[in-house]
């Protein structure tokens, strides 16, 4: 199965498509995210000190519910609604940049049939745990301040494998650069 996916991946992938997703990448980036992180900023007003699960690398689930007292019942509402409009067109975003990019450049760095090719399955996983991220710590935020100890544990674990995959799908599209550009260096070479 995820080698179906991945095959899907690269025949829906042409350098058009990644230029368009890196285009979009770009200009979400430069326009939509500052003002997205000043409007969090402004209804996470009184809880600055407290963070964002989002930008965590790790929190216990204590600290996700520290969070959610300091963002006060507007806070937690306005988290809530960022994470239904915003942060799902973010992921949306980005994976597609990732995929699309990975898969132009894994097709001319490596062969078909080979176990790099399923490296443009990274972000794909990385959109995945960070939807559950937003689900999870929304739940909590939404049900505090009652607990909701299964999600509220599990919502730090999707963050870290989340941005463990975001990260490690820029070093795979970094990697795919190099190895294209070295191959077709070599074919011209030839």
């Amino acid at each position: 199965m995820p080698t179906r996916i991945s095959e899907t991946l690269y025949r829906i992938t042409n350098g058009w498509a990644a230029l368009i997703a890196l285009v979009v990448f770009v200009l979400f980036t430069a326009l939509v995210l500052p003002g997205q992180a000043q409007q969090a900023g402004q209804a996470e007003e009184g809880a600055a000190d407290a963070g964002s699960p989002d930008l965590s690398l790790w929190y216990s689930p204590g600290e996700l519910y520290r969070m959610a007292e300091a963002y006060g019942k507007e806070g937690r509402s306005a988290y809530i609604r960022a994470r239904f409009t915003f942060d799902l067109a973010w992921p949306a975003v980005y994976g597609a940049f990732l995929v699309f990019t990975i898969s132009w450049l894994y097709a001319r760095a490596f062969p078909a049939g080979g176990a790099w090719r399923l490296a443009n399955l990274a972000p794909v996983l990385a959109v995945l745990f960070d939807l559950l991220e937003n689900v999870s710590t929304s739940l909590v935020m939404l049900r505090y301040p009652d607990r909701t100890p299964v999600i509220a544990t599990l919502a730090p674990a999707f963050t870290l494998v989340k941005w463990g995959l975001v990260g490690g799908s820029f070093v795979l599209l970094i990697v795919g650069a190099v190895i294209a550009i070295r191959s077709a260096m070599r074919k011209r070479g030839q």
